[in-house]
Protein backbone atom coordinates (compact mmCIF):
# COMPACT_ATOMS: atom_id res chain seq x y z
CA UNK A 1 0.00 0.00 0.00
CA UNK A 2 1.66 3.23 -0.90
CA UNK A 3 1.39 5.98 1.87
CA UNK A 4 2.02 9.74 1.90
CA UNK A 5 2.98 12.27 4.75
CA UNK A 6 3.32 15.88 3.89
CA UNK A 7 1.52 18.12 1.75
CA UNK A 8 0.48 16.81 -1.91
CA UNK A 9 0.73 19.56 -4.01
CA UNK A 10 4.90 19.37 -2.92
CA UNK A 11 4.60 15.96 -4.90
CA UNK A 12 3.43 17.16 -8.04
CA UNK A 13 5.14 19.37 -10.60
CA UNK A 14 8.05 17.59 -10.75
CA UNK A 15 7.77 16.99 -14.57
CA UNK A 16 8.70 19.80 -15.78
CA UNK A 17 12.64 20.85 -17.11
CA UNK A 18 14.17 18.38 -14.70
CA UNK A 19 17.84 17.94 -14.24
CA UNK A 20 18.54 14.04 -12.91
CA UNK A 21 21.60 12.57 -11.04
CA UNK A 22 22.09 8.93 -10.68
CA UNK A 23 24.15 8.15 -8.15
CA UNK A 24 24.93 4.31 -8.93
CA UNK A 25 26.49 1.19 -6.48
CA UNK A 26 29.59 0.10 -8.31
CA UNK A 27 33.14 -0.09 -6.93
CA UNK A 28 33.28 2.99 -5.17
CA UNK A 29 30.44 2.77 -3.17
CA UNK A 30 28.23 5.78 -2.09
CA UNK A 31 29.66 7.59 0.47
CA UNK A 32 29.16 10.15 2.60
CA UNK A 33 31.43 12.58 0.39
CA UNK A 34 29.63 11.72 -2.73
CA UNK A 35 26.88 13.46 -1.05
CA UNK A 36 28.85 16.57 -0.54
CA UNK A 37 30.01 16.38 -4.25
CA UNK A 38 26.64 16.16 -5.54
CA UNK A 39 24.89 18.47 -3.69
CA UNK A 40 27.74 21.09 -4.53
CA UNK A 41 27.13 20.33 -8.11
CA UNK A 42 23.26 20.83 -8.03
CA UNK A 43 23.93 23.90 -6.18
CA UNK A 44 25.59 25.58 -8.31
CA UNK A 45 24.13 23.78 -11.34
CA UNK A 46 20.94 26.14 -9.78
CA UNK A 47 22.32 29.32 -8.42
CA UNK A 48 23.80 30.36 -12.07
CA UNK A 49 20.98 32.74 -12.99
CA UNK A 50 21.63 34.38 -9.57
CA UNK A 51 25.16 35.37 -10.55
CA UNK A 52 24.70 39.05 -10.65
CA UNK A 53 24.55 39.92 -7.59
CA UNK A 54 27.34 37.78 -5.38
CA UNK A 55 25.44 37.97 -2.37
CA UNK A 56 21.99 36.00 -3.53
CA UNK A 57 23.82 33.73 -5.58
CA UNK A 58 25.33 33.03 -2.20
CA UNK A 59 22.11 32.08 -0.22
CA UNK A 60 20.54 30.35 -3.47
CA UNK A 61 23.64 28.42 -3.55
CA UNK A 62 24.06 27.71 0.48
CA UNK A 63 20.16 26.88 0.31
CA UNK A 64 20.03 24.37 -2.21
CA UNK A 65 23.30 22.93 -1.50
CA UNK A 66 21.79 22.12 2.63
CA UNK A 67 18.45 21.13 1.40
CA UNK A 68 19.98 18.57 -1.33
CA UNK A 69 22.88 17.15 1.07
CA UNK A 70 20.45 16.90 3.94
CA UNK A 71 18.17 14.75 1.69
CA UNK A 72 20.95 12.85 -0.41
CA UNK A 73 22.66 11.95 3.40
CA UNK A 74 19.71 10.33 4.40
CA UNK A 75 18.88 8.40 1.72
CA UNK A 76 22.42 6.85 1.57
CA UNK A 77 22.55 6.52 5.49
CA UNK A 78 19.02 4.52 5.34
CA UNK A 79 19.36 2.81 2.02
CA UNK A 80 19.39 -0.60 0.61
CA UNK A 81 21.90 -1.21 -2.26
CA UNK A 82 20.64 0.16 -5.37
CA UNK A 83 20.79 3.85 -7.44
CA UNK A 84 19.51 6.65 -5.53
CA UNK A 85 17.99 9.33 -7.95
CA UNK A 86 17.97 13.12 -7.33
CA UNK A 87 15.79 15.15 -9.45
CA UNK A 88 15.67 18.67 -9.27
CA UNK A 89 14.01 21.53 -11.26
CA UNK A 90 13.31 25.30 -10.28
CA UNK A 91 10.71 27.96 -11.47
CA UNK A 92 10.79 31.92 -10.26
CA UNK A 93 9.37 30.79 -6.91
CA UNK A 94 10.85 28.00 -5.70
CA UNK A 95 13.53 25.36 -5.91
CA UNK A 96 12.26 22.01 -6.11
CA UNK A 97 13.86 18.46 -5.68
CA UNK A 98 12.94 14.65 -5.54
CA UNK A 99 15.36 11.82 -4.03
CA UNK A 100 14.35 8.50 -4.44
CA UNK A 101 15.96 5.09 -2.83
CA UNK A 102 14.88 1.65 -1.29
CA UNK A 103 14.71 1.32 1.95
CA UNK A 104 14.43 -1.90 4.60
CA UNK A 105 10.50 -2.67 5.27
CA UNK A 106 11.56 -1.86 8.83
CA UNK A 107 13.51 0.95 7.95
CA UNK A 108 10.28 2.68 6.34
CA UNK A 109 8.04 1.49 9.29
CA UNK A 110 10.91 3.27 11.87
CA UNK A 111 11.18 6.38 9.31
CA UNK A 112 7.30 6.79 8.99
CA UNK A 113 6.68 7.28 12.41
CA UNK A 114 9.23 9.91 12.37
CA UNK A 115 7.55 11.12 9.67
CA UNK A 116 3.89 11.42 11.87
CA UNK A 117 5.24 12.75 14.94
CA UNK A 118 7.59 16.05 12.34
CA UNK A 119 4.51 16.39 10.15
CA UNK A 120 1.87 17.50 12.69
CA UNK A 121 2.72 20.77 15.07
CA UNK A 122 4.83 23.79 14.09
CA UNK A 123 9.00 23.55 12.95
CA UNK A 124 10.25 25.68 14.91
CA UNK A 125 8.53 23.84 18.09
CA UNK A 126 9.87 20.75 17.10
CA UNK A 127 12.97 21.59 16.57
CA UNK A 128 13.88 22.78 20.04
CA UNK A 129 12.11 20.03 21.36
CA UNK A 130 14.49 17.86 19.61
CA UNK A 131 17.55 19.69 20.03
CA UNK A 132 16.62 19.70 24.10
CA UNK A 133 15.83 15.83 23.58
CA UNK A 134 19.36 15.07 21.47
CA UNK A 135 21.25 16.67 24.08
CA UNK A 136 19.00 14.46 26.80
CA UNK A 137 20.54 11.84 24.90
CA UNK A 138 23.92 12.16 22.82
CA UNK A 139 23.71 8.59 21.64
CA UNK A 140 20.15 9.28 19.46
CA UNK A 141 20.12 9.20 16.20
CA UNK A 142 17.43 9.15 13.08
CA UNK A 143 15.96 12.40 15.40
CA UNK A 144 14.87 14.08 12.15
CA UNK A 145 16.70 17.12 13.48
CA UNK A 146 18.06 17.64 9.93
CA UNK A 147 14.53 17.52 7.94
CA UNK A 148 12.97 20.08 11.08
CA UNK A 149 16.11 22.55 10.06
CA UNK A 150 14.92 23.22 6.80
CA UNK A 151 11.20 23.27 7.75
CA UNK A 152 12.31 25.45 10.33
CA UNK A 153 15.44 27.27 9.90
CA UNK A 154 14.75 27.20 5.47
CA UNK A 155 11.37 27.16 4.94
CA UNK A 156 11.25 23.88 3.30
CA UNK A 157 7.99 22.39 2.66
CA UNK A 158 8.78 18.52 2.64
CA UNK A 159 6.85 15.11 1.62
CA UNK A 160 7.30 11.59 1.52
CA UNK A 161 5.73 8.77 -0.55
CA UNK A 162 6.20 4.98 -0.07
CA UNK A 163 5.44 2.08 -2.02
CA UNK A 164 6.34 -1.32 -1.18
CA UNK A 165 8.22 -2.51 -4.07
CA UNK A 166 6.93 -5.96 -5.29
CA UNK A 167 8.47 -9.96 -3.78
CA UNK A 168 11.02 -8.07 -1.63
CA UNK A 169 10.83 -6.80 1.94
CA UNK A 170 11.99 -3.69 0.69
CA UNK A 171 10.31 -0.18 0.12
CA UNK A 172 10.52 2.71 -2.24
CA UNK A 173 10.87 5.87 -0.81
CA UNK A 174 10.49 9.61 -2.74
CA UNK A 175 11.11 12.80 -0.68
CA UNK A 176 9.82 15.46 -2.04
CA UNK A 177 11.38 19.49 -1.04
CA UNK A 178 10.82 22.41 -2.11
CA UNK A 179 11.95 26.03 -0.76
CA UNK A 180 11.25 29.44 -1.95
CA UNK A 181 13.79 31.23 -3.44
CA UNK A 182 12.41 34.33 -4.73
CA UNK A 183 13.71 36.11 -1.55
CA UNK A 184 16.95 36.12 -2.69
CA UNK A 185 15.69 38.82 -5.74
Amino acid sequence: MTTMYGPADIAMGMRDNISRVRLFDGPLDLKWHHCATTSDFIADLFALPFHASRNDYKEVRHSIGYLVNELIENAVKFREPGEIIVEASMDSNNFKVKVSNVVADKTAVTFQKLLFQITIGDPGDLLIQQIEANAADPDATGSGLGLLTLMSDYGARLAWIFSPVESSNRVHVETYATIPISQAH
